[in-house]
């Protein structure tokens, strides 16, 4: 499994206009894996996951999907989560799940009852009866998400899945996420949330002003920027900034600087031997987060 692709694009490029929304992206899905597509609000996000599915046709490029193609000859082997959510407010929670899991192929009475132990299982069995119109918006999306992977499919594409939801809901779709990868699916989705992404993800890219910046790890993404350093010493004095890093920045009785490359110990002895000490010590491994902020920021300054 691990050297199979469940997804594939070459170069995909998508025009409105004279604007190119898309501008020449590459992915490689891993199959059994979670992959994060990642990009701030109009990156290209939801364009290229619509490409990927078949639902709009790229201008230039290729894409394979499950083997196909065309992503159209995999449809009931997929389950989609569209960034527009959207039921039929008279249908009972199970007859959602069940109707959309029709729509892939399921029989309707295995749809009924897989949805009912689904709904249990995310803690919504009371709610298996209930109209889609007298649900909350984050149990109505959960119901949504249910109906999307009744089917059993091989590929889950959710755009901005997490979007909407309350932090408790945000677990359960979380858990939901891990379970269908143990079960053996792909799961491919897009979010702006670096927090879900840094948990979830086995690979992720990073989309933004159309083009794909970043593929790789959340360590590797992590690699692109320094560790940082907090150091509080015993007997702080202004002459200690002299056995510093130039970009020392002193915060409070800390001084905060940048990890040399010859890493911490060759910096901490003539600090011990000057007779500073250490109070405190902290090596700050950046987050995803500050990660996409630079890797984004890096684009929108060359784009300016």
């Amino acid at each position: 499994m691990a050297d199979e692709r469940a997804v594939t694009a070459e170069h995909l490029v998508k025009r409105y206009e004279q604007r190119r929304v898309v501008d020449g992206v590459d992915l490689s899905v891993p199959a059994g894996s979670i992959y994060g597509v990642l990009g701030p609000n109009g990156a290209g996000k939801t364009t290229t996951l619509r490409m990927l599915l078949g639902i709009i046709e790229p201008d230039e490029g290729h894409r394979t999907l499950l083997g196909h193609i065309n992503p159209r000859e995999a449809s009931d082997r997929v389950g989609y989560l569209p960034e527009e959510r959207g039921l039929y407010p008279a249908m009972k929670a199970k007859e959602a799940i069940a109707f959309m899991g029709a729509l892939r192929g399921l029989d309707w009475a295995e749809g009924r009852r897989r949805a009912v132990t689904m709904l249990e299982e995310a803690g919504l069995g009371h709610a298996a009866d209930e109209k889609i119109r007298k649900l909350s918006k984050g149990m109505a999306q959960l119901v949504q998400l249910l109906g999307s992977v009744v089917h059993r499919p091989d590929l889950i594409v959710l755009d901005e899945p997490f979007s909407g939801l309350d932090p408790v809901n945000q677990e359960k779709l979380e858990a939901l996420i891990l379970a269908e990868r143990d079960r053996g699916a792909t799961i491919l989705f897009s979010t702006h949330i670096m927090a879900h992404a840094e948990r979830l993800c086995d690979r992720l890219a990073i989309i933004a002003g159309g083009r794909r910046r970043f593929e790789g790890t959340v360590d590797d993404a992590r690699a692109t920027l320094p560790s940082r350093v907090r150091y509080v010493p015993h007997h702080p004095a202004p002459a200690i900034a002299q056995l510093l890093p130039a970009d020392a920045v002193a915060d409070g009785g800390a001084w905060r600087f940048q990890l040399p490359d010859g890493g911490i110990e060759p910096l901490l002895v003539p600090l011990i031997d000057a007779g500073y000490g250490i109070a405190g010590l902290t090596i700050e491994r950046p987050g995803l987060h500050d990660a996409f902020v630079r890797i984004v920021g890096q684009h929108a300054e060359k784009a300016a």
